[in-house]
């Protein structure tokens, strides 16, 4: 994606931010960076024909508009792409549900077709999942595939701890890992190459770790277990919780076919220093591979390791997120003493302190 449009949406009043293949947003609490990767769990709704019932259960239509009705008429949001595809759409809130009052698929320098097909019929879901024309092939496989991942629950009933099938959960990592066990079955059995990977950099944070034990029974289901370097096996909750984090993450950004996009929430928290500096060159490598990373971060160790271009600074001011992209030269000579990290610790970055 290389730019996003968004209007009236929760705390963002009007934005417009130019993507790079790294994003992370860094900022004080409630300044609006969780409101920004809200935006593409409520787009991936919006895509499922699932928007009115996520609007329900998440408080309703004025929890989603900028300072609610009466401040704020509509949605709108535009999203392009690099080769010249854009989706865009307008909300307006009804009297019990939003209404998609425009919705448009946009594909340029076609000289028999316009920019813009609107698609939308005044109804309260998305007409895109089932639409013919051919540029809107290209909006529903991004979007399909879109997904915010979160890995913070680490309890004894976390979504680690159940079971999955090898059948229906190998195919694709869920948000907040419930089929990681299976996930890792369907990498060891048709890329080992892929598999040893993963297994080597969580051997790097955890040196007791030997392999992952991964046996489905007789209906094909199996449960996240594994051994350490003496063969005796263990099971999810013998991890600690960092541990069993890094794992996730460190499937998430090395598995062989990574999605175009990943969104993540504070995926350094409860990692060791290490493991950190482990993650961000993770997070470097998947980039590379051609996988846009946007990442909300409270840790200053984290963004130590990335460039300025690819920090995104949060400030809300009299209410509404301002994000402003970091830059080489606007540091100036700063960096050649400090890491980026110092400098947002000492409150010598402009942007994403603390008010």
């Amino acid at each position: 994606m290389k730019k996003i449009e968004i209007k009236g949406y929760k705390s963002i009043k009007d934005q417009t931010l130019l993507l790079r293949p790294i994003n992370i947003l860094i900022g004080a609490n409630g300044s609006g960076k969780s409101n920004l990767l809200s935006f593409f769990t409520f787009l991936r709704n919006l895509y499922a024909n699932n928007l009115q019932a996520y609007v329900s259960l998440n408080r309703g239509m004025d929890a989603f508009l900028f300072q609610g009705r009466k401040v704020t008429e509509q949605i709108y949001a535009k999203l392009t792409f690099d080769n010249t595809n854009a989706y865009s759409f307008v909300l307006t809130p009804g009297q019990e549900m939003f209404i998609i009052t425009e919705e448009k698929l946009w594909y340029k320098h076609n000289p028999y077709a316009p920019d813009a097909y609107d698609i939308s019929s005044y109804s309260p879901e998305s007409k895109l999942r089932y639409n013919t024309i051919p540029r809107a092939e290209y909006i529903r496989n991004y979007l399909a595939e879109l997904k915010r991942y979160h890995f913070h629950d680490t309890s004894k009933n976390s979504p680690f701890t159940k079971i999955s099938n090898i059948e229906t959960g190998s195919y694709v990592l869920y948000p907040t890992g419930d089929n990681l066990a299976a996930f890792l079955y369907g990498i060891q059995q048709s890329d080992i190459t892929a598999y040893n990977r993963i297994l080597r950099t969580v051997q790097s944070v955890a040196p007791y770790f030997h392999n992952f034990v991964l046996r489905p029974d007789s209906e094909k289901n199996l449960k996240l277990q594994w051994e350490d370097k003496y063969g005796v096996v263990f099971g999810v909750n013998d991890l600690s919780d960092g541990t069993l984090r890094f794992i996730a993450l460190t499937t998430l950004f090395l598995q062989p076919q990574l999605p175009q996009t990943i969104i993540i929430d504070e995926p350094e928290l409860g990692l060791h220093p290490f493991a950190i500096a482990k993650l961000s060159g993770m997070i470097k490598s998947a980039a590379a591979r051609g996988c846009q990373v946007i990442a909300a971060t409270q840790s200053t160790d984290l963004i130590g390791y990335f460039q300025p271009e690819d920090i995104l600074t949060v400030d809300q001011i009299n209410g509404e997120s301002i994000y402003n992209r970091l830059s080489e030269a606007q540091l100036g000579t700063w960096l050649n003493e400090y890491s980026l990290g110092d400098l947002w610790k000492q409150n010598i970055l402009k942007g994403g302190q603390p008010q």
